[in-house]
């Protein structure tokens, strides 16, 4: 089987992003598309819960703790990463521990999130503010955006730079400019590399599919802004180069291209990337792991530039400006069939409910399907069923 050498280097590098939370420095927590540069450039060690939702999620325990939150009152119906990160926290286990050496997950000093992607964020990092009684800092951008404009990105900026004061308190070191332009060049290398990456993918046979995707993004959220992300993504891309000039890729056989629209199904990553293979379909490009791709960094405006990349992501933008992002990457990666998955409990991040998928076919003639299932909780998810809509798809397109 294809199998990606670099991987082994992911391990050793996300081993040393968990071990160094251990070495002293002052905690913070941030959502996964949060603003992780300006709290780096106070020296803070960034923990992100999604990433342990995610892992919670893939190692197939979330449905093991989501029972407990459940039981504190939150419906199952709201972000299972919410529900199953709430739930090992009260339920005092999480199988991070474990896999990194961790006696405990490390409290933090400072919460910070960004409602570029939901609500829920703000109502899950809350929760532990109250439980670790310590500050909460939030930056609230303009949401379903057709275009961000000037003074869509001088509200966020102003947002960003409120939060200096609260950042020199907790971490008592000054605000440094220049440290602050250092840490967003660092974010802006390793996101321009990871862009590479994906789009290596444009090739036949891809060297990488969505499946792996998912795994090797690891360092561009919980990395971004350190020269670790930078080193891993320069090693990814070099062996991803070489197998495309040697014609090795993720399938032997290609007979379709297929973008998936939506969360992945963690629990289920290896199924369905089994099935793909089996079809001979390659699942080349996806929504989610492009929202890492960062190309508005720019170190000379590092607040401008920070407000605008974080508010012009995909999940912040209105049908129109997503419609027309899809139809860019159906034309930049061959793409043949758009399946969207609609999370059951990833309302912001489902785009399958409202006719997009019917309306992206009348304006690319490229066929649509949409899965049910989630990103955590496997109740919501059918194998018997999506493998049948999957493979009645795959027929219909080849």
């Amino acid at each position: 089987m294809y199998k990606i050498k670099t991987t082994s280097f992911l391990k050793e590098t996300m081993q040393n992003y968990f071990t160094d939370l251990k070495n002293g420095n002052k905690i913070a927590w941030c959502s996964s598309a949060g603003p992780s540069e300006l709290l780096r450039s106070f020296g803070f060690k960034i923990y992100f819960p999604e990433n342990h939702g995610a892992l919670l999620g893939a190692t197939r325990t979330a449905g093991d703790y989501i029972p407990a939150a459940t039981k504190l009152g939150y419906s199952s119906d709201i972000c299972s990463y919410l529900t199953s990160d709430i739930g090992s926290y009260l339920s005092k286990s999480s199988p991070l521990l474990a896999h990194y050496g961790l006696k405990e997950i490390p409290k933090p000093d400072i919460i910070v999130y960004n409602t570029n992607q939901c609500r829920e964020i703000q109502d899950w990092f809350s929760f532990y503010g109250s439980e670790f009684n310590c500050p909460v800092l939030g930056i609230q951008p303009p949401r379903y955006l057709n275009e961000v404009s000037k003074s869509d990105i001088d509200d966020v900026t102003t947002q960003f730079k409120n939060m200096i004061p609260a950042c020199e308190n907790i971490s008592e070191n000054k605000f440094d400019l220049d440290l602050f332009k250092q840490t967003l060049k660092h974010s802006k290398d390793a996101a321009l590399l990871w862009k590479q990456v994906l789009e290596t993918a444009k090739n036949s046979p891809p060297p990488i599919s969505f499946f792996d995707s998912t795994i090797h993004m690891g360092p561009i959220v919980v990395l971004r802004g350190t020269p670790e992300a930078t080193q891993y993504y320069k090693v990814l891309l070099k062996e991803l180069t070489e197998n495309i000039i040697n014609g090795l890729g993720v399938i032997d056989s290609e007979m379709c291209r297929i973008y998936w629209e939506g969360m992945p199904i963690w629990g289920k990553l290896k199924y369905l990337s089994n099935l793909f293979i089996k079809n001979n379909a390659a699942v080349v490009a996806s929504t989610y792991c492009n929202s890492w791709t960062f190309d508005d960094f720019d170190e000379d405006h590092p607040f401008e530039s920070s407000a605008l990349a974080y508010t012009k992501i995909f999940i912040n933008r209105s049908e129109k400006a997503k419609l027309e992002i899809l139809k860019s990457f159906i034309q930049d990666f061959k793409v043949n069939g758009v399946i969207f998955h609609e999370s059951k409990t990833c309302f912001n991040n489902s785009n399958g409910s409202f006719g997009m998928p019917l309306r992206l076919k009348e304006q690319t003639g490229v066929e649509t399907l949409v899965i049910e299932g989630d990103l955590c909780d496997l109740r919501f998810f059918s194998e018997g069923q999506t493998t049948t809509k999957i493979e009645t798809f795959i027929e219909q397109i080849i």
